[in-house]
């Protein structure tokens, strides 16, 4: 094949996860998550790495379950990490989701929190705070740093083990 025709490819691939991403924000969670697992079943566990890190993330906030939601996540790290690093240098989508990584580790502190995994959550909240530097000074940008910044509060306000703290820590006996 060849390489205009695979890069043609590729962006209809992500044109079609773009198109099912709208209809997700237009408010139809369901026939999201149906089309995006249509997608799923067409890219499979070892299609393009972008193309899987790009629909599980997106595939992840389509999920009515909490433990659904962390699996769409981590497999959408996953495939983020095989386009980073020495294995993926040369590999034209990995700018593209170096830029993602903040929002991936965001998402993956917000399951975590919502499992009452504090600790987890901490772990990824502060990955992506280090993970910020690779967003642009855009509205994109600003919105993903400013909701670092609204969960890292609230885990400043949560216990270790998910209870929040409202009041003076308890004196011991």
């Amino acid at each position: 094949m060849a390489q205009g025709q695979e890069q043609t490819e590729a962006d209809a691939v992500m044109t079609r996860i773009g198109q099912v991403v709208m209809l997700h924000h237009a408010g139809d969670r369901e026939e999201a998550r149906h089309r995006f697992l249509e997608l799923w079943a067409e890219i499979g566990e070892h299609g393009a790495p972008l193309h899987r890190c790009t629909l599980a993330h997106y595939m992840a906030d389509t999920q009515d379950d909490p433990d659904d939601e962390l699996a769409w996540d981590l497999r959408a790290l996953t495939a983020a990490e095989e386009l980073t690093g020495d294995r993926a240098v040369a590999h034209e989508g990995a700018p593209a989701v170096r830029a993602l990584y903040p929002s991936l580790h965001l998402n993956l502190a917000a399951d975590y929190l919502k499992l009452g995994r504090n600790g987890a959550a901490r772990t990824h909240v502060r990955r992506a705070r280090g993970a910020a530097g690779s967003l642009g000074d855009d509205g994109y940008g600003q919105g993903v740093r400013a909701a670092i910044t609204r969960l890292e509060l609230r885990l400043a306000e949560e216990g270790p083990d998910g209870a929040a703290f409202w009041g003076p820590p308890r004196r011991r006996p």
